[in-house]
């Protein structure tokens, strides 16, 4: 059985709507911005991203001054998003054509590839005004050519979040090469800006000459036809009672259109067994009935209670490629809708993918980069006629108590609860926070008591106005805060001490007045977008329900919302679900962390503690009284740990 930590409802009146021009909502908001230099586009998958880069290359070609414009993808697949487009007869200036020659995503080797990149670059033809590359080909010809061979043209990249600041990033290096040392401008544009490993994308002073345009998964959602609510959960199953295969069958829906992610083969929840892991999936799905794969290679399934299944394996490299092209053949046009039922993939399925029946997500093991989470998401989200609500489940391994492979399971764990609770907050309305005044509000806007304004010094104003998602996404990807998650960490400790901790780590040169105006910002977006919203009994006041606690709207102050946890319901919601013993485990292995200990003082450690053990006639325990025999508990549970891990790198290093 699922857990939802939250579910969100939109809008049921509103209705997808284009312009005179033929562009969304967030297409018009890119095109409003088409004479920026340097332009990043914030907007989750499915939003029109591509088309709204389209939108604005063609201004750029034929209004400004650009000569070439190089887009570049992260994977072959996703260079079809840019393939020739009619845009004139929705009412638009130009029509989207590009090359076939100039299309690099498709066909041939990369020596090739690059060769023709590089004579775009240096092509007078005036047909040559459109490349699309991968994000690698972009690096290796980068290698072939001068920073001012990139003068006068526009450089879109697409995922965004796969360039990073770390010197290693090649295409991150590329990249600052080319805004340093050409004329080029760029256009950056992703669904997820913010990468799973923690890294910042950008050096501070680079962003800052970004102008930015931010269409949130609430926008889009709200303004969908059909979808109208989204829900993200978990389930958890006992290692000790076999592999997760029995836990899918009771969290699988065969009614809906589904896309099951299995594990990482060196993950704990893996049998490293990829390929038995799908038959025994198959086998589930069938449920004793027929199956055999038709000459796409896609699985046929008849099963006994008459229900007939489509299923597509993209595990198994052996007629993959096969498989690939079915679904690529497989439109948004509700007449494909029988074409598919289920997916399983590993790896795959996620960036660029597109299947917009797709409804259930369900996702076995915890993904270490948020991104792919998200991503995966995104797959779910689209708006499609056969669908009202959409579904993500992440079923996650739970040992018992007292097998140390616990110790494995609480960081995955704690990172699936902080990738629900950052879900929620990207999902959750934008609102405008501002001290309370006697003006009345604008719609958006919440005045909160005592609160700093957001534009006290220039830095506040850019953090709190620009980078809001990001800083939160770095608040819950936090180890400290997952931490004070899971141990049910005082609010106050978690608002005034643990967050500002995260803030000043991100923003090193703030002063003590700008960190705490950033600090009450974030508190108070973090609190009352996971909030919600109800009208007295009487109907004469709005309450807001922050955690356990009921305030009026009105009444809203700073020192109220401190008093707040955020993450209250998500500990109420774990602690509901795993069982005691285990969830006391956790807590106690989360205590440990209060301890750092260097390789000496746990060789200490462990030689102490067996003097104790002879003197006592047992361990040390870490609920004494006596800190220092909780120290040396909590030196043995470190050691164990780390037994553990250099055991399971050994069996990971093994498989390779």
């Amino acid at each position: 059985m699922t857990s939802n930590l939250f579910e969100i409802n939109f809008d049921k009146n509103q209705t997808k709507k284009t312009n005179e021009l033929g562009m969304r909502e967030m297409q018009a908001r890119v095109y409003e911005k088409r004479n920026s230099k340097y332009l990043l586009v914030k907007a989750p998958p499915a939003s029109g991203k591509s088309r709204a880069l389209m939108f604005v290359g063609l201004d750029k070609l034929h209004n400004q001054g650009v000569k070439k414009v190089i887009i570049a993808v992260p994977e072959r697949s996703i260079g079809k998003s840019f393939k020739d487009t009619e845009l004139m007869k929705y009412g638009f200036y130009w029509d989207w054509k590009v090359k076939p020659e100039n299309n690099l995503t498709i066909g041939g080797g990369d020596k090739s590839k690059v060769k023709r990149f590089v004579q775009f670059m240096k092509s007078d033809e005036e047909e040559d005004n459109v490349l699309i590359a991968t994000h690698a080909t972009l690096r290796f010809a980068f290698e072939e050519l001068d920073d001012s061979d990139f003068d006068g043209s526009l450089l879109a990249i697409d995922e965004f979040h796969h360039v990073s600041r770390d010197d290693n990033s090649v295409l991150g290096n590329a990249l600052r090469s080319i805004m340093t040392n050409s004329t080029a401008q760029i256009l950056a544009m992703t669904g997820s800006y913010f990468r799973g490993d923690s890294v910042q994308i950008l050096e501070p002073a680079d962003e800052d000459k970004f102008d930015k345009v931010t269409y949130t998964y609430y926008e889009q959602l709200e303004g969908y036809q059909y979808l109208k609510s989204f829900a993200m959960g978990y389930s958890f199953y006992r290692i000790k009672d076999g592999s997760y295969i029995d836990a899918v069958g009771k969290v699988i829906d065969v009614n809906k259109k589904t896309i099951i992610h299995i594990p990482s083969v060196n993950s704990g929840e893996s049998t490293k067994d990829k390929y038995g892991e799908v038959d025994e999936i198959l086998d589930l799905i069938t449920d004793g009935g027929e199956i055999h794969q038709n000459e796409e290679g896609i699985y046929e399934i008849s099963r006994t209670d008459g229900k007939n299944l489509l299923v597509a394996d993209l595990v198994n490299e052996d007629g993959r490629d096969k498989v690939s092209n079915y679904l690529a053949n497989i439109t948004d046009d509700i007449a494909d809708l029988d074409k598919l039922d289920i997916i399983i993939a590993l790896g795959m399925a996620k960036e660029g993918f597109d299947w917009p029946f797709a409804e259930y997500a369900l996702t076995i093991g915890y993904r270490n980069s948020l991104t792919e989470v998200i991503q995966i998401i995104g797959r779910v989200t689209r708006d499609s006629s056969n669908k009202t609500h959409a579904q993500f489940t992440n079923l996650i391994a739970q040992p018992d108590a007292q097998d140390d492979e616990v110790l494995y399971a609480v960081n995955s764990i704690m990172k699936a609860i902080s990738a629900s609770l950052l879900m929620e907050q990207v999902l959750a309305p934008v609102y405008n926070f501002k001290p309370k005044d006697d003006k009345k509000d604008k719609p958006g806007d919440i005045s909160i008591r005592g609160l700093k304004p957001a534009d006290t010094t220039e830095n506040t104003k850019r953090i709190i106005e620009n980078d809001m998602a990001d800083l939160k996404s770095s608040i819950l990807q936090s180890k400290v805060i997952q931490n004070a998650i899971m141990s049910d960490t005082d609010a106050k400790i978690i608002n005034k001490v643990l967050i500002p901790r995260v803030i000043i780590e991100r923003y090193p040169k703030l002063s003590t007045e700008e960190l705490e105006t950033v600090r009450q910002h974030a508190v108070a977006d973090i609190n009352i977008s996971s909030s919600s919203t109800t009208s007295s009994q009487d109907g004469s006041r709005e309450i807001i329900k922050m955690a356990d606690k009921f305030i009026n709207i009105e009444e809203l102050n700073i020192e109220l919302i401190d008093e707040v946890n955020p993450f209250q319901r998500a500990y109420e919601v774990l602690s509901k679900d795993i069982d005691a013993p285990t969830l006391k485990f956790i807590q106690d292995y989360i205590s440990s962390n209060k301890y750092e200990f260097t390789e000496k003082q746990l060789v200490q450690a462990f030689n102490q503690s067996k003097i104790f053990e002879a003197e006592n006639g047992r361990n040390p325990d870490k609920n004494s009284k006596d800190e220092g025999e909780r120290y040396l508990a909590f030196a043995l549970i470190k050691l164990r740990e780390i037994k553990l891990e250099r055991e399971r790198n050994a069996n990971d290093n093994g498989l390779r």
